[in-house]
């Protein structure tokens, strides 16, 4: 709506997992290159840590946009709340069983486990080294599951199978983990991503805006400040404030994008939210 207004080719705070608005902060940047490590180098097992909005699963889509085409399938568990037969089936389909003619879901866990074991080592035959990730892992209630993730990773114990595992969550997947010891001691890369600072938050700003077409200002130099101060550095809350605030200039025909617009637009979603 607001994109001729500003003189933008593309809306540049929508939450879509576009690779091309990547921010390469100091937090991301160094997570995304600790999972490449983890992925190219055959580490097994992989930890995404962090709070909710600050990237988790977008860096994960920028990761899969720049792995080579040996690191497939790459499968993304966004729904982990499964019973562990669940899980084993889940991930012989996406892995690609059903198309192999291996046949998954047939009664038994053993004959399940069986699926997932040939579709990985024939995955690997091919020359490919699959990478499995758990999305917001720290969902899981059900124990058996970090169990069963752990026997999953002893098919690695062998030089025929080779994928990773990530498992991607919040704070409190680190508390799960430290009760499912044998799973936690097989974690051999850990990420914690972090919000943006006051600088890194500007710089996430402008480096989208650029990527949607605008080179020259849209928000007045205080209103970063208070843009840091309203969202913490969190991107999905920068994302969602700045987007408004564009909504408003326009509407407004305002020329930049200040303080003051930020603050209204934030109590505004503060009023919706309790109401």
């Amino acid at each position: 709506m607001y994109q001729s207004y500003w003189n933008l080719q593309s809306g540049p705070f929508e939450e879509k997992m576009d690779p091309t608005f990547f921010y390469e902060s100091h937090p991301h940047q160094a997570g995304l290159l600790k999972l490449q490590y983890l992925i190219e180098n055959s580490k097994g097992a992989g930890l995404l840590v962090g709070g909710s909005g600050v990237g988790k699963s977008y860096l994960c889509h920028v990761l899969k946009s720049q792995l080579s085409d040996i690191y497939q399938p790459f499968v993304q568990l966004v729904f982990p709340q499964l019973s562990p037969i669940e899980l084993i089936s889940y991930l012989a389909v996406e892995l690609g069983a059903e198309e192999a003619g291996i046949e998954p879901v047939a009664p038994g866990k053993d004959r399940i486990v069986r699926a997932l074991h040939r579709q990985l080592l024939l995955l690997c035959e091919q020359g490919h080294k699959p990478v499995i990730v758990i999305d917001e892992a720290h969902l899981i209630v059900d124990q058996r599951i970090f169990e069963t993730l752990h026997q999953l990773l002893n098919f690695q114990q062998t030089s025929e199978i080779d994928f990773t595992l990530l498992l991607v969550g919040d704070q409190l997947l680190l508390s799960h983990l430290q009760r499912s010891a044998q799973i936690d001691d097989r974690i051999a890369v850990r990420c914690l991503l972090k919000p943006f600072s006051l600088e890194e938050t500007r710089g996430y700003v402008e480096h989208r805006l650029e990527v949607a077409g605008r080179n020259e200002p849209v928000f007045e130099d205080d209103a970063f400040q208070t843009l840091f101060e309203l969202t913490q550095g969190n991107p999905r809350k920068i994302n969602r404030l700045c987007d408004l605030g564009l909504l408003v200039g326009y509407a407004d025909e305002l020329p930049l994008i200040t303080s003051d617009v930020l603050e209204a637009v934030s109590e505004e979603l503060v009023t919706s939210i309790a109401d």
